[in-house]
């Protein structure tokens, strides 16, 4: 498998095309001596349940993986929180408000977007909201549904992350 960095032929703090894997983790120009350390972007993922114990499902309206299962979230911006990014998260492709959110674990992955590797820790939080009657799927989300965590299939979310996460939830997870 190639450096991860192997999209990046020019130092971004130069331009030089002297921009050589320095290890597993960075990259180092040979001209100006910046080493950049390639690390993960953060992500975070709501899980959300009702009052009958379903856990709010997204079917993705884009690709990667579009027309598969999700779970609400997404990219945290710079300058915001992990609890910050999923309230604003969570109401952008549902409407809901989040009330509380308290980690539960964090997964590896990658997220191939545009035919770019984007290598992400995906952060998943337990959200509570109190009313669930402005939910509406938006943005990048075509469809909005509750299902029974018996009913979870994990092969049915076409992101590693969030089958993993699902995994997760149903063999060892509260909610």
């Amino acid at each position: 498998m190639p450096h991860p960095l192997h999209q990046f032929r020019f130092c971004p703090k130069c331009g030089s095309e002297n921009f050589l894997e320095n290890n597993e983790k960075s990259k180092k120009c040979a001209d100006c001596g910046f080493t950049y350390y390639f690390n993960s972007s953060a992500a975070v993922v709501a899980v959300i349940e009702n009052a009958e114990g379903e856990i709010l499902v997204a079917t993705r309206a884009k690709d990667p993986a579009k027309d598969t299962f999700d779970l609400p979230g997404g990219f945290i911006d710079m300058d915001e929180s992990g609890e910050d990014a999923i309230r604003r998260e969570v109401h952008e492709e549902t409407g809901l408000l989040i009330t509380s959110a308290e980690y539960l674990f964090s997964i590896p992955n990658i997220y191939v977007y545009s035919g770019f590797e984007v290598h992400t820790l995906d952060v998943f939080f337990r959200c509570k909201a109190n009313n669930f009657s402005d939910l509406k799927a938006q943005d990048d989300v075509s469809e909005l549904q509750f299902i029974a965590r018996n009913k979870l299939n994990p092969a049915d979310f076409g992101l590693d992350s969030i089958r993993k996460g699902i995994e997760k939830i149903l063999e060892e997870v509260r909610i």
